[in-house]
């Protein structure tokens, strides 16, 4: 009988217990252990985090039994039971100082019952110190700390710089206490999705090593190729099988939709582990990850800073903007790569600098599709059949419906909203383009006051001139001018020349050439 996947199950004992399937990160379990005290790790959401910590948590716990036939169960020779401080940050919705201070002192009671409290301990901070004293004094063994998404408070705070602040100084008080009680402690590790104000957080945590861009540690959450192919092999076939596809055939669409994370330079590729488990649990191919939500936090940032969408796919930056988030920072980028919808494409040893990029197609074309109901006027629901529209016209030559479907996208948005009018047209277009190239071909640039496009499909060629505040004749002047079809004067397809004038006054698109 085949194992069952663990779709959204983070505990490593329920998953040991009831025979879940699991892929063994014990080996690196045991190296983080051995190899130093105070860890973080930032990864996307849905990555694996949570049962990392519930991992160490059993491993803390001395729960050898749960190791069996893992790789750990051979390296590990002592399996001290120590106490563990099990902090999650991730199931609480944080809109108030209070909503934050509730979760703390709620954990801290908990913990309390089992340590003891003293009267003298006012405070969160305070608290947290005399729970670790007396566990390591009751026990005899110096304690393990685990803080799941550490981050969340924050995340959920963006654009409150207020709130923010109240977050932040809170658990700048309450991290504090793994400072001033370091003798008692043998391990921490906190994970989040962002390394927000990591230096203001954690400012007394100067010892905490940081495993999010360290190559030892890439394959610590998420499966890699080498884990697919060893541990997927009855997976693959039944996703064939029902997918009527060769097992190679599954495995190329698995690795263009779910693979392609990199968190440092040169490193090998990590897949979704949330997309992976789900397509082979349900044996098909969805945009599992992002049906799971996506943090309207993302496009806040990107409309607040008027932010050119054609800039995203090939961003370049340096280690020090990636590592940083900070509330007042007017960079969209580090939240987006943190976040998971960026990831490392190529790095510039020269210059040190990063070129980032979507990871997989899962990614790419979720994110556009969420996108656009928040700049174009379309629901999120009618988003998807628009596009399946625009395809069908453009693959059978009806570019008069294409372009009313467009002009559809622009009216009644509320311009008020609107900075900067070319960049909204713009960004609208990339989107709706982005989306229509994942089932067509098709080629876009923009620069100055004006944007060019190709779309091919198998009967026709498309090239596009649009222009800001011009006329529709200008637009097909600069196609001719500038020698647009000529590497298609061989080609026995169709094709269609088309200028478009997009005006202010009207806020749309007001006419179209065809020749």
């Amino acid at each position: 009988m085949s194992k069952v996947y663990p779709v959204g199950i983070q505990n490593f004992e329920k998953i040991r217990k009831d025979d879940f399937f699991y892929i063994d990160k014990t080996a690196l379990v045991y190296q983080l252990v051995k190899n130093g005290n105070y860890y973080f790790l930032s990864r996307p959401r849905r990555f694996g985090k949570s049962l990392l910590i519930s991992t160490l948590e059993a491993y803390f716990e001395g729960k050898r039994e749960l190791f069996e036939g893992l790789a750990i169960e051979k390296l590990e020779k002592d399996w001290v039971k120590r106490p563990v401080l099990h902090l999650d940050l991730n199931t609480q919705k944080y809109d108030s100082p209070e909503s934050l201070e509730h979760i703390l002192n709620t954990t801290l009671t908990g913990w309390e019952k089992i340590y003891g409290t003293e009267p003298t301990e006012i405070g969160l901070a305070l608290r947290f110190q005399g729970i670790i004293q007396r566990a390591y004094e009751k026990t005899g063994h110096r304690v393990a700390i685990l803080v799941d998404e550490y981050d969340k408070p924050m995340l959920q705070a963006i654009g409150n710089e207020t709130l923010q602040q109240s977050f932040r100084s809170t658990l700048q008080a309450f991290y504090s206490a793994l400072k001033s009680k370091d003798g008692c402690i043998k391990f921490a590790f906190l994970t989040g999705v962002t390394k927000f104000g990591k230096i203001s957080v954690f400012s007394a945590l100067n010892n905490l090593m940081d495993l999010s861009m360290w190559n030892d540690y890439v394959a610590l959450c998420g499966i890699t190729e080498q884990e697919l192919r060893d541990n997927f092999k009855e997976g693959i076939e039944e996703l064939a099988k029902a997918q009527r596809m060769a097992d190679e055939e599954v495995c190329a669409v698995l690795k263009e939709n779910y693979d392609g994370y990199h968190f440092t330079e040169d490193s090998i590729g990590i897949y979704n582990p949330f997309s992976l488990l789900n397509t082979f649990a349900k044996r098909r191919f969805g945009n599992y990850w992002f049906e799971t939500g996506t943090p309207t936090y993302l496009v806040e940032l990107l409309k607040i800073h008027d932010y050119d969408l054609h800039q995203m796919a090939h961003v370049e930056t340096d280690e020090d903007t990636l590592n940083s988030i900070d509330s007042s920072s007017t960079n969209p980028i580090p939240v987006i790569y943190q976040s998971g919808y960026l990831t490392i494409k190529g790095y510039d040893r020269r210059f040190g600098t990063y070129r980032l990029g979507f990871p997989n197609r899962e990614v790419e074309e979720g994110f556009m599709k969420f996108l656009l109901p928040f700049y174009a006027n379309t629901t999120k629901v009618d988003t998807a059949f628009h596009i399946q529209r625009f395809v069908r016209e453009i693959e059978s030559g009806d570019y008069d419906s294409f372009f009313r479907r467009l002009q559809s996208f622009f009216a009644d948005t509320p311009y008020e909203l609107i900075r900067d009018l070319e960049l909204h047209y713009q960004n609208v277009l990339f989107i709706v383009f982005k989306l229509i190239g994942f089932y067509v071909k098709a080629e876009y640039h923009t620069s100055n006051g004006r944007i060019d496009l190709v779309l091919q499909t198998n009967d026709f060629i498309y090239i596009m001139e649009f222009k800001l505040n011009g006329t529709a004749e200008e637009a097909l002047r600069q196609i001719d001018e500038k020698n647009y079809a000529q590497p298609f004067a061989s080609d026995p397809r169709k094709l269609f020349k088309i200028g478009i004038n997009f005006s202010n006054e009207t806020r749309n698109i007001e006419q179209w050439i065809v020749e």
